[in-house]
């Protein structure tokens, strides 16, 4: 029989083991126990929340330093050039949190997992793929295995547990099980969201829901015209669900499914759950405070090039558009920014402050194209600057960190002041 599709899988125990077969890993296994850090520093995960209470809750597990915490990211990426027919591959990557922050985040310590191959994307599926990892998971926590630690020169039985994923928005509801799309899309609000529909951009939009995270007696709650106009925010934040909250409300659900969510009951009214991830299986998930992360760099990106294109006003790319203002002035006091009709009866968008000239745009993408950075710290930016278009282009997920971290006071900061 020929199957289907198939996955390249490379077990984890082996790996893991090894770790405490090497003089050059062994000794640092038990660094998040030995070199702990004052109460307020935080420079390791094991200095977090998540970590003391995972060690509170099971304690038997937290009394062997060398036990294994584990982190999981996943995401896609087209092995082929930009010109071939998409292609979506998933390799899924483990992480051990016991080595220091220097060790634990190089690439001898990112263990490759699995390959996913494509050509599409496997979407609620990935869970098919991810079954062997689990179930060597599920080994590691319930039986262990014997490993022999050369530091000590004694055999123990390791154990190990998975603490989160990180992934970025779109991962985060293939792992999750939570449908990050229309108003329901936050995992944390879920079904006590604000976000409503705008009226002319036909967009699910989260302006003004950040209000109700604020203390009681802050004063924006009470502001009619900073944020909508005629509101006020009197309502709590919403209920943060604990994991067996959230597993009560889950546990009937199905577990893969190629099935439309919407025949779930209630589906994007009442929750936007879509199945029952498969990390539920193992015994612990529940008890992890951060189950699932976002990735700091997807999230950076994205800031970034909305931010840049607005400030640079490039045309197709900001969302600062004909649409935005009339939203504007549907939900908002700022009369500045409406739209203006002119005495010929043409529609003109005012220009803004935080707006720049056209020679204020090409003094800035010209100092950009001079930039030399030290090599290593970023990638050429001078060859992202394109002078004809006023914009930067192809700009990767670390150069837009490296541009949002140092670079934009320095670029914004030489131009003419505004009243």
């Amino acid at each position: 029989m020929v199957p289907v599709q198939a996955m390249n899988y490379l077990p984890l125990i082996p790996r893991l083991k090894r770790l405490y077969a090497s003089m050059r890993s062994a000794p640092h296994m038990r660094w998040h126990r030995e070199y702990r850090r004052p109460p307020g520093v935080l420079s390791h995960p094991s200095d977090g929340e998540a970590w003391k209470h995972f060690d509170n809750v099971y304690p038997d597990f937290a009394s062997e330093p060398r036990n294994v915490r584990l982190g999981l990211c996943s995401d896609c990426f087209t092995p082929f050039s930009n010109n071939a027919s998409p292609y979506s591959c998933w390799p899924v990557f483990l992480t051990p949190y016991n080595l220091p922050p220097e060790m634990c985040m190089t690439s001898p310590y990112i263990f490759l997992s699995c390959v996913i191959p494509g050509p599409r994307n496997p979407k609620s599926l990935i869970d098919v793929y991810l079954q062997p990892l689990i179930d060597e998971l599920k080994q590691l926590w319930f039986e262990g295995v014997l490993t022999s630690d050369i530091s000590t020169k004694k055999n123990f039985i390791m154990r190990a547990s998975l603490m989160w994923t990180i992934n970025d928005f779109p991962a985060y509801r293939m792992l999750s099980g939570w449908m990050t799309a229309g108003k329901l899309a936050c995992p944390y609000c879920m079904e006590n969201s604000k976000a409503f529909t705008l009226k002319h951009g036909r967009k699910n939009t989260w302006f003004d829901c950040h209000r109700q995270f604020l203390p009681m007696d802050h004063e924006f709650r009470k502001m009619k015209n900073a944020f909508r106009k005629n509101k006020v925010e009197t309502d709590p934040p919403p209920p943060l669900l604990t994991g067996h909250q959230i597993w009560e409300r889950i546990s009937q659900l199905p577990k893969v499914t190629e099935a439309s969510p919407s025949r779930l009951p209630g589906y994007g009214v009442e929750h936007n759950w879509i199945k029952q991830s498969i990390f539920w299986e193992l015994p612990y998930w529940k008890d992890n405070l951060l189950r699932h992360n976002l990735d700091v760099m997807h999230i950076e990106k994205n800031y970034f090039d909305n931010l840049f294109n607005a400030v640079m006003d490039v045309k197709g790319k900001t969302k600062d558009n004909p649409k935005a203002r009339m939203d504007i002035k549907e939900y908002c006091r700022r009369k500045g920014l409406w739209l203006q009709e002119l005495q010929n009866g043409k529609i003109v968008k005012p220009k803004v402050s935080f707006s720049f000239t056209l020679d204020e745009k090409r003094e800035i993408i010209e100092w950009v194209k001079n930039l030399r950075m030290p090599e290593g710290y970023a990638s050429n930016l001078g060859k992202r600057a394109d002078m004809n278009k006023g914009k930067l282009i192809g700009m990767k997920s670390h150069d837009c960190h490296v541009f949002m971290e140092t670079l934009i006071p320095i670029a914004f900061s030489h131009l003419p002041e505004r009243i």
